[in-house]
């Protein structure tokens, strides 16, 4: 294992969640919870579809698309899942749940219990003003963690000196 001496010191990680899908808000959460546990400040921006993770009636409802996801297989082989199967009737409720064992198996908690955990260690949430007005949300459609809407030009200065990951 690599040894690092940085101890996160005052650093800061902004992380920017565009996409609402499981496999994407679960990425996020992972780096957000290494991040944390390194020290570092962490802010998480959401935007766009990234927002049905912070949205409270649909944070735990988010799945995996099989459809134009190439790196998806049939369960078991190393065989891409053409978008023709991909496209069937249920299959995004099959893979999702294929995921759901597969990341309760490694332990991995389900996407609000993750969100909180991070919450807890000191993180910090923030909606997108733009993608809040354009979907109609009002403050009480967010997930009580959401520290607030923010603009764009907000988050700028936020993220002034910090390093930067867009998902």
């Amino acid at each position: 294992m690599p040894k690092f001496d940085d101890d996160g010191g005052d650093r800061k990680l902004c992380i920017i969640v565009s996409k609402g899908t499981m496999e994407w808000a679960t990425a996020a959460m992972v780096l957000g919870n290494a991040a944390i546990g390194e020290g570092i400040d962490l802010h998480v921006f959401f935007t766009f579809w990234g927002m049905d993770a912070i949205i409270d009636r649909r944070m735990d409802k988010l799945k995996v698309s099989p459809v134009a996801n190439p790196s998806m297989k049939i369960p078991g082989t190393d065989i891409g899942m053409a978008n023709m199967l991909a496209g069937l009737p249920g299959m995004t409720a099959f893979a999702s749940s294929m995921m759901h064992k597969e990341m309760k198996a490694l332990d991995v908690p389900p996407h609000r219990e993750f969100m909180q955990m991070v919450a807890d260690a000191g993180a910090h949430f923030w909606a997108c003003r733009l993608t809040y007005d354009m979907l109609g949300l009002k403050k009480e459609d967010l997930w009580d963690e959401v520290d607030d809407v923010i603009s764009a030009s907000d988050f700028m200065e936020l993220s002034d000196g910090a390093q930067i990951i867009f998902i």
